[in-house]
């Protein structure tokens, strides 16, 4: 199975070992853009974190990168069998999921995507919606992924 892993550049360890065990399994993935940078060790997360708190976040990071992030998780999401939510406590919020996160989910439920969430559903404003889009939730387990 084609899978897209979403979540957090800040979890981005997390990410890749997620990313490698699902390709242990023979599964095929794609990551975060920044994320794919940090592994093939063109800048570290330390530097994507100062950068970031330089700029008051990422968005002229992403900008000097000249990749457009949301058409390219689009792009990837259309050509894949299903999504996978890195959903892990971040902000203080357990669960967490975010903006970006929220669109692609999106974009997985409009393109008849499989949607798995690792953790449950987080409680926040939008928790409605991410339920609308029917995710299944594996907890943890990734051997739950078919």
């Amino acid at each position: 199975m084609k899978i897209v892993i979403v979540g957090s550049v800040e979890h981005a360890d997390k990410i890749i070992k997620m990313s490698d065990r699902l390709e242990e399994m023979g599964h095929k993935t794609e990551i975060p853009h920044t994320v794919l940078r940090i592994k093939n060790g063109e800048f570290s997360l330390e530097y994507f974190r100062k950068m970031k708190n330089r700029d008051g976040g990422d968005y002229k990071f992403r900008k000097k990168s000249k990749v457009n992030y949301i058409k390219r998780y689009f792009d990837l999401i259309k050509k894949s069998d299903a999504i996978l939510v890195l959903n892990v406590t971040k902000n203080g919020i357990r669960n967490y999921i975010g903006g970006n996160a929220l669109m692609e989910l999106g974009f997985a439920h409009v393109l008849g995507k499989k949607i798995y969430l690792y953790n449950s559903i987080p409680k926040m404003s939008y928790s409605d919606e991410i339920k609308d889009v029917n995710p299944k939730v594996i907890y943890q387990n990734l051997k739950k992924i078919k």
